[in-house]
């Protein structure tokens, strides 16, 4: 773990990986203006799904549109936090409307919302105090599978034995 929050490899498949194209990394949101840039002229049917997102090792946010790969969204590098992201427009202004870390290739611990809300902080950009969809992952002792734990049973889905109680879904 770093000062800035927990370093989360990419974890996901491996043919995801030869996907991903140099300069095609997720938009640097830096500030409200940067937003307001990316996410002004957007469909409105994309503006009513959650984005893609990545907070890099810089601790700056990253946007992509929805069916994006979180890990093209972060050229493929380490990430401080990943999931989806939505937005509303509120007294002129952007803000974040829903965010979870439901990354199944980064695979988030649930407190890598620190390095989000700094992101967001830093960005000036409104959001929400935590989550608003927090997705709880494992990887099972056993068969080696990544779990997404639902409703507090830490079973696994693959192979029918425990999970493990803390986060254990390192690269």
């Amino acid at each position: 773990m770093s000062a800035a929050g927990w370093r989360h490899g990419y974890v996901g498949p491996a043919e995801l990986l030869g996907t991903v194209r140099p300069g095609a990394e997720g938009r640097v949101v830096r500030s409200a203006g940067d937003l307001d840039a990316w996410l002004t002229g957007r469909a409105r049917a994309e503006l009513a799904e959650p984005f893609t997102y990545v907070v890099d090792l810089d601790g700056l946010l990253r946007l992509a549109p929805r069916r994006s790969e979180h890990v093209a969204c972060a050229g493929s590098a380490d990430v401080l936090g990943a999931g989806e992201m939505g937005f509303e427009r509120a007294a002129g202004r952007w803000t974040v409307r829903e965010v979870s870390n439901q990354s199944t290739g980064y695979c988030p611990r649930l407190d890598s919302w620190d390095a989000v809300a700094r992101a967001l902080d830093g960005a000036g950009v409104g959001r929400p105090a935590g989550f608003t969809h927090a997705v709880v992952f494992r990887r099972c002792v056993s068969c080696r599978e990544i779990n997404i734990v639902r409703e507090g049973d830490f079973v696994c889905v693959f192979c029918g034995d425990d999970l493990p109680g803390e986060w254990n879904v390192a690269a």
